[in-house]
């Protein structure tokens, strides 16, 4: 199957977010604060995948409250934190979105991440991530985690998909 033919089928985007929504990096702070980077052109490109009918989800191993009010900004309704087995939280939301795999796409960049990509419809990752994942993937980023790879990756399927121009327009307007 072709890589457009794949985007097409794609209802659900999962992304990890250490090292995908973010450069990887965590700054912890007393009393047990934890500072997260988030990339604007990534939320901006969540809130188009959402206004084109792209449901978008979090899975992730850590927990943050960073993450839990990033994912409340972004209107994003699926949120797993804490998860040390991700395909499990994927599994779960296969199952309440009543979604086949052809029809999800994830996101991630490292060895956690490993059973998800070989399993989701499209997998990809960023150009930061390590060997053992990009050689899994459907797509590889020009762009690094935290730095415009998950806005990058939705450009794509929104592309693949003909909804990119109607959403640009609104803008234009």
């Amino acid at each position: 199957m072709s890589l457009q033919e794949k985007i097409k089928k794609i209802k659900l985007l999962l992304l990890d977010v250490d090292g995908v929504l973010t450069d990887g990096s965590i700054i912890l702070g007393p009393p047990d604060l934890e500072y997260k980077i988030f990339n604007i052109r990534d939320g901006l490109g969540i809130k188009l995948a959402q206004a084109g009918d792209i449901e978008v989800g979090i899975i992730t191993g850590r927990i943050s409250e960073a993450v839990r009010k990033r994912a409340l900004e972004l209107d994003i309704k699926i949120l797993y934190q804490g998860q040390s087995n991700k395909i499990e939280a994927y599994q779960k939301i296969k199952q309440q979105l009543d979604l086949k795999d052809e029809q999800i796409a994830y996101i991630g960049d490292d060895l956690p991440d490993l059973a998800i990509l070989k399993q989701a419809g499209f997998g990809c990752t960023v150009s930061d991530a390590c060997d053992e994942i990009k050689k899994e993937v459907d797509f590889v980023t020009k762009r690094n985690g935290g730095k415009g790879a998950v806005r990058e990756t939705i450009e794509l399927i929104l592309k693949n998909q003909g909804k990119w121009d109607s959403l640009v327009e609104k803008y234009i307007e």
